[in-house]
C-alpha cells in the first residue's frame, strides 16, 4: 500500500511531519484554510505549525481523521509578597473537534481549583480542586485529587479557556508548589510526579488530540454533489465518530494513491497562549 502524498508539486514534508492532501504548506496545496500547516523553517529542523499560531503539529493521520498537537499549558504562580503571575491557555479550532475520546481536563497543585469553559451549541464549564499541606501525602502516578485532579470535558467541544485560581495565594506550601497548572492532554500521555510541583510551566506544552473532517455533510449528502465530493477512486467515504462531516479511507490502492478534490469550506481561527 502506497502511502498518503501531497498534491502533485506540493512540499510533502516539514522538518518531521508528514504533511499528506487535503492538507498542505503552501497556496494551491491544500483543500482550504482549515488544511493549512504553516512550516516555519526558520528554525532547524523547520517546525510544523496549525496555521499562523504558535501550535506544534506533531502528527496527521487520515484514516482516523486526526491531527495531533502540543498545546500549551494554563499557570498561576505566587511569590513570597503573595503576588502572582499566570499564563492562561485558550484554543479557539474552529471546525476542529477537540477529540472525544482521547482527551483530560488535569490541573496539578496543592492550593488549586480550576475551570474550563467553553461552548457546545451551549455553554459549559468544569473543573476540579486539589487542596492539601504535606508534600508527603502525594502519589506519584495518581491523579485522584492530592496534587493532581481530573475532570470530564463534553463531547464535540471546538474550544475552551482554561482558569485557575488559589485559596491562599500558595502561601501555606510556597516552599515546594509556587504553581498551578492546569491544561487538556491526549488520554495516557501525561502522568503525575511530585516534582511536577516545583517546576513554573513556562515553557511546557503537552500533546492533545484534534478530530478533522471534510465539509460539514454525511458521506449519503455530499456524493449527491459529484463536483465536490472529496472520496474519489480508491477511497470509502465513512462517517466520524465526533462533529458534522466525513471522513475518505483507503480502499484498494494498488493502483495508485488518488489526490482528494477541492472542497470549499469556511476557515478556522486558532488563537494560543496569551501572557
Amino acid at each position: 500500500m502506497e502511502a498518503a502524498q501531497a498534491k502533485a508539486g506540493c512540499q510533502s514534508q516539514c522538518g518531521n511531519l508528514s504533511v499528506p492532501y487535503p492538507f498542505g504548506t503552501e497556496d494551491g496545496c491544500f483543500m482550504d484554510t482549515k488544511f493549512f500547516i504553516k512550516c516555519n523553517k526558520s528554525v532547524e529542523p523547520p517546525k510544523a505549525l496549525l496555521q499562523n499560531s504558535t501550535i506544534d503539529v506533531l502528527h496527521i493521520d487520515l484514516d482516523a481523521g486526526e491531527l495531533r498537537i502540543l498545546n500549551w499549558l494554563g499557570s498561576d504562580c505566587y511569590n513570597s509578597s503573595g503576588s502572582s503571575f499566570c499564563f492562561s491557555t485558550w484554543l479557539n479550532s474552529g471546525l476542529y473537534n477537540i477529540s472525544s475520546t482521547k482527551k483530560k481536563f488535569t490541573a496539578i497543585g496543592y492550593d488549586t481549583y480550576a475551570f474550563i469553559t467553553g461552548s457546545v451549541g451551549q455553554d459549559y464549564a468544569t473543573g476540579c480542586l486539589s487542596l492539601c499541606d504535606d508534600i508527603s501525602d502525594v502519589i506519584n502516578g495518581s491523579c485522584s485529587g492530592i496534587g493532581c485532579c481530573q475532570a470530564s470535558i463534553p463531547r464535540g467541544v471546538r474550544e475552551y479557556d482554561i482558569s485557575l485560581a488559589s485559596y491562599y495565594n500558595h502561601s501555606r506550601i510556597l516552599s515546594f508548589n509556587p504553581c498551578s497548572h492546569a491544561f487538556v492532554v491526549e488520554e495516557g500521555e501525561y502522568e503525575f510526579f511530585a516534582s511536577h510541583l516545583n517546576n513554573s510551566g513556562e515553557d511546557w506544552k503537552l500533546p492533545m488530540i484534534l478530530d478533522w473532517t471534510i465539509g460539514d455533510q454525511s458521506c449519503s449528502e455530499a456524493k449527491k454533489d459529484p463536483e465536490t465530493y472529496a472520496c474519489k477512486e480508491n477511497t470509502i467515504c465513512r462517517e466520524p465518530e465526533n462533529g458534522n462531516g466525513y471522513l475518505c479511507k483507503c480502499g484498494d490502492v494498488s493502483r495508485g494513491t488518488h489526490m482528494l478534490k477541492l472542497v470549499p469550506m469556511q476557515p478556522m481561527q486558532i488563537q494560543a497562549r496569551e501572557n
